[in-house]
């Protein structure tokens, strides 16, 4: 059950990985200070320069970097080399009309791949496998890296992209699949959906299930696993900083490996950014140790989980994080789509008629997520024609999905009949 994609690696003693950590770090220091001006200006401001880093301790004072810097920066800024040695873009929907965007050299994508293939090695991978990857092929990373990582170890890889439920048990059936990548829930949909329509998955050749882009318990994971006859592992990854490759789970899901050799991971409390000991729980934080297009420092990522340096008895020897199940931002994660009710606000504000009070309900129906936003509407739209307020709604469900790439439902309601806050409205009453 248990293979390690690059043992020299993923087993090296603690002290020989602080060595080359250090090493890398004051490369990475220096390159991003050198060639991207967001990092030298913050360095100014407060005083450093990249040989006060002298050890991996001193990493502490240096400025963390933020989803705002990438928006500010907005397309290239946090770009460190030209764009002709950019060879691949991709962006995540972000919390306003500007995408956070990343870039990738020759060597990023040869280095990205790589971590996949310990990733997807790690949760059970192999290279006589047949790997059906239904996360959607778009601007975000998801689809792309598992991909990747699996034709490197020697996969062959079938990019189904997501939707069109039949189809995907049909290929399982037809092509013999043997691992599904995919979201946790969308997996569940497909298990249910096998259930209607006969399937048995007794009779696939189904056997792993890398999941990721969006929380879920070791509830859902056993619920998968029943269902579908598989084991079940968790992968994490964020766009600004790698995607997914960062981390993943291996068969005995005791916490997420994190590839220490590209990445240094830290966990500081949400509120004073102050570093936290091993096993308390706190915000991740990110600094990469080889990228060459977009290095990112000390990143703070929103995601709340704990850190362990044990060593894992898979024989791996890099930090291991819990699996993320809060955030500390607003963001929601909608059917493996990152959503924020400032991006429904954009849009429902740009609507004639709509009033500026609305609340979104997030609930699960049967394994998928459903997203209802309840709109209030000005009085003139009720004594109406209804089949005008059914053309309202959908022509506002239309807005919502091509700016946030999930469907919601709309459901149109009378003025002053949602609820009013003298502080922080409570936009998202999510009851999954």
């Amino acid at each position: 059950m248990n293979q390690i994609w690059n043992r020299e690696y993923e087993t090296m003693d603690r002290d020989e990985l602080r060595g080359l950590q250090s090493k890398r770090l004051q490369m990475s220091l220096r390159w991003a200070v050198a060639n991207v001006p967001f990092y030298r200006d913050s360095w100014e401001k407060a005083g450093l320069k990249p040989q006060d880093i002298r050890s991996l301790d001193d990493l502490e004072k240096v400025p963390f970097t933020t989803k705002d810097a990438f928006k500010e920066s907005y397309p290239y800024g946090l770009f460190a080399v030209p764009l002709e040695r950019v060879v691949r873009v991709h962006s995540s929907t972000g919390t306003t009309s500007r995408p956070t965007v990343v870039g990738y050299t020759r060597g990023d994508l040869n280095t990205w791949a790589e971590l996949c293939a310990r990733g997807v090695t790690a949760g059970g991978a192999r290279p006589h496998d047949v790997a059906q990857v239904a996360f959607g092929y778009g601007m975000q990373t998801g689809a792309f890296g598992l991909h990747a990582g699996l034709e490197r170890i020697g996969a062959m890889v079938i990019p189904a992209s997501t939707g069109n439920t039949r189809r995907q048990l049909t290929i399982m059936r037809d092509y013999g699949t043997t691992v599904l990548v995919s979201t946790p829930s969308y997996a569940l949909y497909i298990a249910e959906a096998a259930a209607d329509m006969g399937f048995s998955f007794d009779d696939l050749e189904l056997r792993v299930g890398l999941f990721g882009a969006e929380p879920w318990t070791n509830a859902v994971r056993e619920e998968l696993e029943r269902r579908m006859g598989i084991s079940a592992t968790d992968n994490y990854g964020l766009s600004e900083v790698m995607g997914p490759g960062m981390s993943g789970e291996c068969y005995l899901k005791d916490g997420l490996h994190v590839n220490e050799d590209h990445f240094i991971v830290e966990v500081v409390d949400p509120e004073t950014g102050e570093k936290l000991p091993e096993g308390k729980e706190g915000e991740l934080v990110f600094t990469s140790l080889t990228k060459e297009a977009v290095p990112v420092l000390r990143y703070r990522t929103g995601d709340l989980a704990s850190v362990s340096y044990r060593p894992c008895a898979c024989g791996r020897t890099f930090a291991r994080h819990t699996k993320v199940y809060a955030r500390t931002d607003d963001m929601m994660i909608v059917r493996g789509v990152n959503v924020f009710p400032s991006q429904v606000e954009e849009v429902l504000m740009a609507v004639e008629g709509v009033e500026p009070h609305f609340q979104i309900l997030i609930d699960r129906r049967g394994a998928l997520d459903e997203m209802v936003v309840q709109i209030e509407v000005e009085p003139s739209f009720f004594p109406d024609a209804m089949r005008r307020l059914v053309e309202f709604e959908r022509q506002i469900e239309d807005r919502l999905q091509e700016d946030l790439g999930v469907r919601a439902r709309v459901k149109l309601v009378e003025p002053k009949s949602l609820p009013r806050h003298t502080g922080k409205a409570r936009r998202v009453i999510d009851k999954r």
